[in-house]
């Protein structure tokens, strides 16, 4: 709890400060601050517009008329960066001695999970309908009456479960890659005090150093990877959530 009040505090006073420089179109100025916004607008650039799209409900006129505002994806980029940033932060703070990465418990994970969740539901019901929405998950198949009466339901619970199935992943790979990194680690690092008393103590200690370093490189690469991965994931419900066509 303490480390993701950390993280949550950290990005507070960043992007409170990267909004004050922005603010009224400014050009952001300073390698600390170019440095967060490229990742904004990569994000934004490169995941939420594409992955979500224009949407269908507006006409030539209306489009036209957002395209001097905005994209029409721009209003969920809010949620997909939270957790971003979020994920990532919480995710390098394992990194640094005497800490440990909140997302490497499965009660965070989860937590996230299921926000994201929620959210996929309150955008998707927001822009088709709460009942529209629930009945799109079937798919629309041009069947006989008395066929579609009964492989409709069939294929909405599947298409339900999958629904489910699909955010429960989301916490548990989240999960499952920082903790491996953490017990890769350990393990190694295990290995020095499992010698201590040996004569292979003078291999094992630099050897296990040297492999600790290294996963904790590869580490500080799966901290940004699965960060991105989960916004990603998250980004592309959304859009299933919002075009169901």
């Amino acid at each position: 709890m303490f480390l993701q009040l950390v993280a949550a505090v950290f990005l507070f006073f960043v992007f409170r400060g990267l909004a004050k420089r922005a603010a009224g179109g400014q050009v952001v100025t300073g390698r600390w601050w170019n440095f967060w916004e490229s990742i904004v607008l990569y994000m934004r650039d490169e995941v939420v517009r594409p992955t979500i799209g224009e949407g269908h409900h507006h006409d030539g006129h209306e489009h036209h008329q957002e395209q001097k505002v905005g994209h029409p994806a721009d209003k969920y980029l809010p949620f997909v960066l939270s957790c971003f940033f979020y994920v990532l932060i919480c995710n390098l703070l394992g990194a640094l001695p005497w800490l440990g990465s909140a997302t490497g418990e499965l009660n965070v994970t989860i937590a996230l999970a299921f926000t994201t969740f929620c959210a996929v539901i309150l955008y998707g019901s927001r822009e088709q309908g709460a009942i529209r929405f629930w009945l799109s998950l079937a798919p629309t198949m041009e069947l006989p009456f008395f066929l579609k009466i009964i492989l409709v339901p069939m294929i909405w619970v599947i298409e339900l479960a999958g629904f489910l199935i699909k955010h429960a992943v989301l916490a548990i790979r989240l999960f499952a890659n920082i903790m491996a990194g953490h017990t890769v680690i350990a393990v190694f690092l295990g290995f020095i005090a499992m010698y201590a008393d040996s004569g292979m103590w003078a291999i094992i200690m630099p050897s296990s150093v040297l492999a600790q370093v290294l996963v904790g490189l590869l580490e500080l690469f799966v901290a940004f990877l699965q960060a991105y991965v989960f916004a990603f994931l998250a980004t592309l419900f959304i859009g299933a959530a919002v075009n169901p066509h």
